[in-house]
């Protein structure tokens, strides 16, 4: 019998089971149609091979493989890309299987179905599976549809770990409770707690009265929990009887999976983390990006931007252009482009503005209701406009279309040893600070997007971030 916290997993499972088929069905008929039409006999030379038959089996068989692989499995519903790569790789496996096949037995299948079948269905699945996320994320925030979690750890850790948790409700873990095996229950450290703290013992039985008494159907055991590797073993075998899932959070912060891999030796699970590089072939990849990226959107957007210079000049006097000095690439200076959007002695006026609202000495040089703002200027701002010129930047090298936020010389001499790992790649037109709150964001959550930003950096990351920048863009929410 599933108890109510567990059976949103079942009907998640049964609703992609139904999403996969219609998609994997459409994909299918509609190549067969598209390539053979509505005869009654649709083979290809003189071969015997059905391709009606075939089109169920491999209807069938990709359903299948779907489940194989591993895709409608709670734990990657909800957030993060493994449940599509799961999807890519099972549809991506088959059709390499029947293309081999193909090949080895001299089959002459139809190139054009296989080939509308796969991108097809592929892109279905992906897009399905996308607005079936939607819903559960949706429901997530609603309180529903996730794991109740026990922490065990330290205060310090656990404080840690609930408040991490707390900040991604659709990744589905919302914790209920705390458990501290060997804490001091008088400690200070235990203000910090946004979560009932249920125990104290390091015992399986202590933290399963823990479980009972909080409703929680998994455990996540983070860093600083005082337990023997012995102790952990048993409470794992107790978990396992009890259909309870076992979570461990290693004390590694902001590391992304990618660079993450475990390596059984001796019955330990050791973790090996890479060391993050953006050179050679990646650095290649990404300055290819960079230039494909802007000269294509600078030749699509130049007669807005031609329109944009000329509101500019005429709304206000002034040059159109404004060049400012940023810090770019390992501590380097550059100007960067933007249309003008203030009155022409703007910068004079800055450190006496930081002043009177008390954040001269503060990161983040932002004016609350900046009255050097032109008229025409705010509505640029409020929709990235004032921005477009960068494009040239990113064009001639001196910034990137995605990575950390460009900052002026004055925000770097604040920075602290851990900010400075910023400036390890190019500075970008946006990133995961435009894309998580904009200039909504706090100078320490700024810092740690990006600096998770420069430790986890792919290609595809990149792009994921760009469309979800016309999001944010569009939205106008946190422009600066």
């Amino acid at each position: 019998m599933d108890t109510p916290h567990k059976a949103w997993r079942l009907i998640y499972a049964r609703r992609l089971v139904v999403v996969d088929a219609a998609v994997v069905v459409w994909a299918v008929a509609g190549a067969y149609l598209i390539r053979f039409g509505y005869t009654d006999q649709p083979t290809v030379d003189a071969s015997d091979l059905s391709y009606q038959w075939l089109a169920i089996g491999l209807s069938v068989i990709w359903w299948l493989m779907l489940g194989f692989w591993g895709s409608r499995e709670s734990r990657v519903l909800g957030s993060g890309a493994d449940e599509y790569k799961r999807v890519l790789a099972a549809s991506a496996w088959l059709f390499g299987f029947v293309a081999v096949v193909s090949y080895a037995l001299r089959i002459d299948t139809a190139r054009g179905f296989v080939g509308l079948a796969f991108p097809a269905g592929a892109l279905g699945l992906l897009a399905a599976r996308w607005v079936v996320r939607q819903h559960l994320s949706l429901d997530r925030r609603l309180g529903r549809s996730h794991s109740r979690v026990l922490i065990i750890g330290g205060p310090a850790s656990a404080a840690h770990l609930v408040r991490s948790l707390q900040t991604v409700p659709a990744a589905g873990y919302f914790p209920v409770a705390a458990h501290l095996p060997r804490s001091d229950e008088g400690s200070a450290a235990l203000d910090a707690l946004s979560v009932p703290v249920t125990g104290y013992g390091a015992d399986s039985q202590s933290i399963l009265r823990s479980i009972e008494n909080s409703g929680a159907d998994s455990v996540a055991v983070s860093a600083g929990a005082l337990m023997t590797p012995e102790e952990l073993r048993n409470l794992g075998w107790e978990l396992a009887a009890r259909d309870i899932g076992m979570i461990l959070a290693p004390a590694l912060t902001d590391i992304a999976g990618p660079r993450i891999h475990t390596q059984p030796v001796a019955g330990l699970p050791l973790i090996h983390v890479s060391t993050p590089k953006l050179t050679g072939g990646k650095k290649v990849a990404k300055r290819a990006f960079d230039i494909a990226g802007s000269g294509l959107l600078l030749l699509v957007l130049s007669p807005l931007m031609l329109l944009v210079g000329t509101c500019v000049k005429i709304s206000s006097p002034g040059p159109v252009f404004y060049l400012q000095e940023r810090v770019g690439l390992r501590g380097t200076s550059f100007k960067m482009i933007k249309f003008r959007s203030m009155r022409t002695n703007a910068d004079a006026e800055l450190h006496s503005l930081l002043k009177a609202q008390g954040s001269a000495d503060k990161p983040l040089f932002k004016v609350e209701n900046d009255p050097r703002i032109t008229p025409l200027g705010k509505i640029l701002r409020k929709y990235s406009l004032d921005e477009l010129p960068q494009l040239i930047n990113v064009f001639t090298g001196s910034m990137s279309l995605v990575g950390p936020r460009p900052q002026r010389a004055g925000e770097v001499a604040l920075y602290d040893d851990a900010a400075h790992r910023r400036l390890y790649v190019s500075p970008g037109m946006s990133g995961l600070w435009q894309v998580s709150g904009r200039s909504n964001l706090s100078w320490e959550e700024s810092i740690r997007l990006d600096l998770y930003y420069v430790e986890n950096w792919s290609l595809m990351s990149d792009v994921v971030i760009l469309f979800k920048t016309f999001k944010a863009v569009f939205a106008s929410a946190g422009a600066v």
